[in-house]
């Protein structure tokens, strides 16, 4: 059984950073596509950070130059380390394992960031 649980989530002045963490078990994260995603208020879930089992990153563009995705592949834990952030950044973010067809076919419960203006 897969379990996806994230910590780290936070209230945050605008400007601070934070890092985000998501411990797996039931998979080994060296070897998966692991995203993490975010929700906004009264907004659509969109895809902030992605890695590959081969290590390749990908970011969306609010978040190129202050966001980092990594993975510890001792601790089996993917991070989303934070910088720079702003009221913008301000959502749950969810922490997802990316099936074989391309998919997310497992998600985390989320954790809450909440930045200060």
């Amino acid at each position: 059984q897969v379990q996806l649980v994230e910590s780290g989530g936070g209230l945050v002045q605008a400007g601070g950073s934070l890092r985000l963490s998501c411990a797996a078990s039931g998979i080994i994260v060296s070897v998966e596509n692991m995203r993490w995603y975010r929700q906004a208020p009264g907004k659509q879930r969109e895809l902030v950070a992605g890695i590959s089992s081969g290590g390749q990153t990908n970011y969306a563009d609010s978040v190129k130059g202050r966001f980092t995705i990594s993975r510890d592949n001792a601790k089996n834990t993917v991070y989303l380390s934070m910088n720079s952030l702003n009221s913008g950044d301000t959502a749950v973010y969810s922490c997802a394992k990316v099936g074989r067809l391309g998919y997310v076919d497992n998600w985390g419960q989320g954790t809450r960031v909440t930045v200060s203006s």
